[in-house]
């Protein structure tokens, strides 16, 4: 199978998989990453997977709304995109693709850096980074990475030096439902997929307005589970943004992403 029809299936429903381990994962701590002024990503990264990940991804910043960042990203010239998914070593290369609500939340920061200069940003399910590069790049005073794939915050290492940043904070845990601390912004892109991990993040996401004040943004391109979940009734449109060609295509036809606002009206009562 190649890997464009197995990408299909992940926005048709292998990504239950995915949900379940963000429901049930509690991290690999030997891979929680943290900045420090002499810290080398290049000595930090296992030679085995940069080499690997360097040889079956391709860099490129075309064909999505953020030209500005350069990405490591699985493509139709990359030797996976038409190999057997099972003969891929790791796990299912989410971090791999960039979606359309991630792409959505990165250019509506690249052209609004008031959203996030000067503010500490944590970005949830952060896949290749890009939505915390955008958030570094418009000046953010402290920028923390989240994803549950160890795999995922190797690419974000890589996908920093290509953009000629300092890597910023990564933790490869699940974090909904723990204390994830003091945040002024909280961002996340196309993590509504599936029913049970959107209520958990429905739940998580309120409690953290009504204990920290944060603000949070989600970006999502309308997906059926997103929109008939009962968290859009709390949602207030920021932007919506039409997709570049090749991201349409690669997406079943989706024709734009939205970022959303979310503003639950009982943010102030007991969760």
């Amino acid at each position: 199978m190649a890997f464009r029809g197995w990408k299909r299936l992940l926005l048709l429903g292998r990504q239950n998989t995915f949900a379940k381990a963000w429901r049930s994962r509690r991290g690999v701590p030997s891979l929680h990453w943290k900045r420090c002024h002499h810290w080398s990503a290049g000595k930090s990264l296992d030679p085995e997977v940069r080499a690997f990940l360097e040889e079956n991804t391709e860099v490129t910043s075309s064909g999505h709304l953020t030209p500005e960042i350069r990405l490591r990203l699985l493509t139709p010239r990359c030797k996976f995109w038409k190999e057997k998914p099972d003969l891929w070593p790791y796990g299912d290369p989410f971090w791999a693709i960039y979606w359309p609500g991630g792409q959505a939340l990165s250019r509506y920061i690249l052209d609004n850096p008031r959203v996030v200069k000067g503010r500490s940003v944590l970005d949830l399910g952060s896949g290749c980074g890009a939505t915390a590069i955008a958030a570094v790049m418009s000046g953010a005073s402290q920028v923390l990475a989240n994803d549950i794939d160890p795999i995922a915050g190797m690419a974000m290492i890589l996908n920093c030096e290509l953009n000629h940043l300092n890597p910023f904070p990564i933790t490869i845990k699940n974090i909904i439902n723990s204390d994830a601390g003091n945040w002024d912004l909280i961002v996340l892109g196309d993590m509504f997929y599936d029913e049970q991990l959107a209520d958990g993040l429905h739940h998580w996401l309120k409690k953290c307005i009504r204990i920290q004040q944060t603000e949070v943004l989600i970006g999502d391109p309308g997906r059926h589970q997103f929109l008939s979940h009962s968290i859009r009734s709390q949602l207030h449109k920021v932007i919506e943004y039409s997709l570049p060609e090749y991201t349409r295509q690669e997406n079943n036809g989706l024709t734009s992403s939205i970022v959303w606002s979310y503003q639950p009206s009982n943010s102030l009562e007991n969760c």
